[in-house]
């Protein structure tokens, strides 16, 4: 009964546009102030040490790399080389959205970080290209869930702490599905360029000159993905040393560059300290709720329905898919993460699913969650910058919703999808 009030007490306060770090804190602490045998103090203890691990170190490096990569000239030769590579296909200029997505989602490793960089340096130039405003909206929110799914994403670093599985492990996990998008999502903004008319950029394909200059200009950007998984799997660094490498690796070359200057660098250090604390807020909130369930024994609950319901991991796994797109579309992603992975995991072993495959697989279900309505944080973002209405926005995801669910279900029933990389480490 204690949990019951306190979960209609969340929801409540998610129904008023309470934030979700302060929502799911005053929940928690309604649990422990309702609960005859537990003291109100332990809801600062179990909050405090939620975010009291090491591991966690990686969120601020890789929050830092993703702002000061805005600042060092590495965005805009990857853009340059995104457009190069992509700028000649039918919806030239979309291509290059998905593929600059690609490129520097996985670094960033977080959606919004993403969709605001492509809606300031992006969208502007697709709508003076004949875009539409709504179409460009639309495709830069999909092309964003790459952040989340490609290494290092922030929700693969705070799954992989819940649920104590190997991080490196997760971030090459994160490359098979993330390549499979890519490819759908690019197929998906062909198919609408051809119903459009949207033109390439370019009238030619680029030759081999051209590639390997643009590569050489970008390459000490493209070398980020290098560093962070070749470090991580022949064991040079763990993925939180990965982090704060790439960051030191990245100052260098903007200062060698000559674009970043020591006021970028107090920017970028502002921006991450404020991602970093709306993030670290959401995780100590939502440990404090995820101790409160399994200290009642929701888990073991959650187990044993599951277990009554199927035995079948495939279809396990659907009713899972369908759970958490709802989940997602309510829940900041982080904070679903913390709260429900300790409830499915042991259903997840039991059943003989791999963790690294349940990990992508979630977080792929929760990314698109944040592109869909009522509370997408993603959508409302792009819509916010774009100044795109819902209702226009709805429209024009249509097609790129079907590439995401094509992936998803490859992502969930090709379990090699995710684990070939992750075998090497």
């Amino acid at each position: 009964m204690t949990v019951l009030i306190a979960s209609l007490v969340m929801l409540a306060l998610f129904g008023i546009n309470v934030p979700v770090a302060f929502a799911v804190t005053l929940a928690t602490f309604v649990y422990f102030f309702i609960s005859n045998d537990l003291s109100p103090v332990m809801v600062i203890q179990r909050m405090i040490g939620g975010a009291d691990n090491v591991p966690l170190l990686a969120i601020p490096f890789f929050m830092m790399l993703g702002s000061i990569l805005n600042y060092t000239g590495i965005t805009q030769r990857l853009l340059k080389l995104s457009d190069l590579l992509s700028g000649h296909l039918r919806g030239g200029l979309a291509q290059t959205n998905v593929v600059l997505g690609a490129l520097i989602g996985g670094p960033s490793g977080a959606g919004l970080a993403d969709a605001a960089m492509i809606c300031k340096v992006l969208v502007p130039e697709m709508v003076r290209n004949g875009y539409s405003k709504q179409f460009a909206a639309a495709l830069t929110s999909a092309s964003a869930l790459l952040g989340p799914i490609l290494p290092p994403g922030i929700g693969l670093i705070i799954y992989g702490f819940v649920s104590d599985t190997s991080i490196g492990k997760l971030f090459l996990g994160g490359m098979g599905p993330g390549v499979l998008l890519t490819f759908l999502l690019m197929v998906a903004v062909d198919w609408v360029a051809k119903r459009r008319g949207y033109k390439p950029v370019r009238t030619v394909k680029p030759n081999l000159k051209e590639v390997l200059l643009a590569t050489k200009d970008a390459f000490w950007g493209l070398m980020l993905m290098v560093i962070i998984l070749g470090g991580i799997r022949y064991g040079i660094f763990t993925p939180t040393e990965a982090g704060a490498v790439t960051v030191i690796y990245s100052l260098l070359v903007g200062f060698a560059y000559r674009e970043t200057k020591w006021a970028d660098v107090k920017a970028a250090l502002a921006e991450s300290a404020r991602a970093n604390g709306s993030i670290m807020l959401i995780l100590m909130a939502s440990a404090g709720f995820a101790w409160m369930l399994t200290w009642e024994g929701v888990a073991s609950d959650v187990t044993t329905m599951m277990a009554d319901f199927t035995t079948n991991p495939y279809v396990f796994l659907l009713v899972i898919n369908i759970f958490l797109l709802v989940v997602g579309m309510f829940l900041d992603g982080n904070a679903a993460i913390i709260v429900l992975t300790p409830l499915l995991m042991p259903t997840v072993h039991m059943l003989g699913i791999d963790p690294v495959h349940f990990g992508i697989t979630m977080i792929f279900n929760l990314s698109i969650g944040a592109i869909t309505p009522p509370f997408g944080t993603t959508m409302f973002l792009t819509c916010n910058l774009t100044g795109v209405k819902i209702d226009e926005y709805m429209k024009e995801i249509i097609p790129f919703y079907l590439a995401l669910l094509v992936a998803l279900a490859a992502t969930t029933y090709i379990p090699a999808l995710s684990l070939i990389l992750a075998d090497l480490v």
